[in-house]
């Protein structure tokens, strides 16, 4: 079975730029050609361990008329290429389920399901959550997530939780943007997600993990090994 994932040449011709500044959450001052350009950040994470002035990064040209010159795709951080475009991570979980990573494969995935005061990002089957969520956060070889505090997170857990008492199956899915051993939650940056995420799996969510990798050969996105959870994760 092949490994790809996604062409991020679908988005246009990808180039190469130079990262200087993050103004704001949304946004990226970068140089390219000798000249300063502003890129759209789809990640609305802090992102202070990749964004460093200097780094290479790849950016697609938008169109005339958007707020922003270029969208950012990725960073080069030390060498490792990350993702940072969180636009297509449902797009990529939903052909990585499709190639079995939670350990079957279902008939059916429908997207962006509303359950509770939610939207869950898939429902397989019929009768099975998945909420996804990218940790691009590396420490000590580790995978962490969030890197900033995210109520919204905790939120999903709780109606995974739910979506448990009420008699459906429920994962919640990592994606490993970055090269580490395992996952944990970032218990001291969001005590909160952290004891919902063990609360969760106490209460019958499951968890599942896998990597990706970014080629840039061909600028193509592909599935990695499994992200499994660090002994001191929960």
């Amino acid at each position: 079975m092949s490994s790809l994932l996604f062409d991020l040449k679908t988005f246009g011709t990808i180039e190469k730029a130079t990262f200087l500044e993050r103004p704001n959450r949304f946004k990226a001052l970068c140089e390219k050609d000798g000249k300063v350009v502003s890129c759209h950040v789809a990640d609305p994470g802090r992102l202070k361990e990749i964004f460093i002035p200097g780094r290479e990064v790849l950016v697609v040209k938008h169109p005339p008329g958007m707020k922003t010159q270029y969208k950012l795709l990725a960073i080069n951080v030390d060498g490792e290429w990350v993702l940072l475009n969180t636009s297509i991570h449902s797009k990529i979980g939903e052909k990585a389920i499709k190639k079995g990573v939670l350990g079957f494969i279902p008939k059916k995935i429908k997207r962006e399901v509303s359950f509770g005061i939610s939207r869950i990002d898939y429902l397989l089957d019929d009768k099975i959550f998945v909420e996804l969520k990218g940790t691009n956060l590396l420490l000590d070889n580790c995978c962490l997530f969030p890197d900033a505090p995210t109520e919204r997170g905790a939120r999903h857990l709780r109606e995974l939780k739910e979506a448990v008492k009420q008699g459906y199956e429920s994962y919640i899915l990592f994606m490993g943007l970055r090269k580490c051993s395992c996952f944990k939650t970032h218990e001291r940056l969001d005590p909160t997600f952290a004891t919902e995420f063990k609360d969760a799996l106490k209460k019958g969510v499951k968890f599942k993990g896998f990597k990706i990798h970014l080629n840039v050969d061909d600028f193509t996105v592909h599935l990695g090994d499994e992200l499994v959870l660090c002994n001191d994760g929960v």
